[in-house]
C-alpha cells in the first residue's frame, strides 16, 4: 500500500519544527480532548464533546454517572503516559499495555485492571470470536515477539494499523480493550513523528467492518485505508494553527 501522500505531509509538518510551546500547547489540548471524547464515545460513554472537556477540568457533569468521568479523567492520564512512554522510545511490552490498561481502568475495575481475562469472551456484533482466556498469556507474548521483527520494518501508518488489529483479535483483557488498542495504536504513530489519529465515533460501523474484516480475513485493506483517511485528517489542525494549506498533497 502506498503511504506517498502521508509521508509528504508528515515531511511539510517537520520543515515547520520545532514548533512554539504556545502552537504545541493549543493543539495538544485539543487533541487530548477529541481523542477523549470520541475513543469513549465509540464505546459508549455519554458525555458530549463539552461536557468531557469540563470533566477533565475536574468538574462534575449533572445528570451523569461517575464512571464515565472517570472514563475521561483516565484516557487523559493513559494519553499522557504514552506520550512519555513515546518520547523515551521505550518499546511496546506486556508490561508497558498492562499500565496503560490499568490507567483506563483506574477506580472503575481495579480488580480486574492489567490483568489478563480468566474468561473466554464474545465481541458483541463482531464475527470474530478471541481465542480462549487460557491462550491469552502466550498470544501475547507471541503478539510483542511479532511486533519487534515487524517494528522495522513496517511503515509506520502500517505497524500502527497491524498493532490496533492484532492487540484487539487477542483482546486479552476483560474489558477496555478498545480504548486500549487505540491508545498502542498512536503510541505507534508518536514514535514515528506522525501525529496520533482520532477515530470519529461517526465512522464506528466503517471502524468495527474494518476491524472484523481483517479479523476474519486476514485482509486488513480496509483498516489501512480507514487509518489514511484519519491519518491525512490528523495533520489538518497543525497546518490550520500554522496558517499553511496541505491543498498540494
Amino acid at each position: 500500500m502506498n503511504f506517498t501522500k502521508l509521508d509528504n505531509l508528515k515531511a511539510k509538518l517537520d520543515s515547520h519544527r520545532p514548533l512554539s510551546a504556545d502552537v504545541v500547547k493549543n493543539l495538544h489540548d485539543d487533541l487530548v480532548l477529541r481523542w477523549t471524547y470520541h475513543s469513549n464515545a465509540i464505546e459508549g460513554n455519554t458525555l458530549t464533546l463539552q461536557e468531557t472537556k469540563v470533566a477533565l477540568e475536574g468538574i462534575t457533569v449533572g445528570g451523569k454517572t461517575l464512571r464515565e468521568h472517570f472514563e475521561a479523567i483516565n484516557h487523559k492520564e493513559a494519553i499522557l503516559f504514552i506520550e512519555k512512554l513515546a518520547s523515551s522510545d521505550e518499546l511496546l511490552s506486556e508490561h508497558t499495555i498492562n499500565q496503560i490498561h490499568s490507567l483506563i481502568l483506574k477506580n472503575i475495575d481495579d480488580e480486574n485492571k492489567g490483568k489478563y481475562r480468566k474468561t473466554n469472551v464474545i465481541i458483541s456484533g463482531a464475527e470474530h470470536k478471541p481465542p480462549q482466556s487460557i491462550d491469552v498469556p502466550s498470544k501475547m507474548e507471541n503478539f510483542i515477539k511479532e511486533y519487534e521483527q515487524k517494528k522495522n520494518r513496517f511503515h509506520a501508518i502500517e505497524l500502527a494499523a497491524w498493532v490496533h488489529i492484532e492487540f484487539v483479535a487477542i483482546h486479552p483483557f476483560i474489558d477496555r480493550n478498545g480504548r486500549t488498542s487505540r491508545l498502542l495504536m498512536n503510541s505507534e504513530l508518536i514514535k514515528a513523528g506522525y501525529p496520533p489519529v482520532v477515530i470519529n465515533v461517526e465512522d464506528r460501523l466503517e471502524y468495527y467492518k474494518a476491524l472484523d474484516t481483517a479479523h476474519i480475513t486476514g485482509d486488513s485493506t480496509l483498516f489501512l485505508e480507514l487509518m489514511k483517511k484519519v491519518s491525512e485528517k490528523s495533520f489538518e489542525p497543525y497546518f490550520y494553527v500554522l496558517g499553511i494549506s496541505n491543498d498540494s498533497f
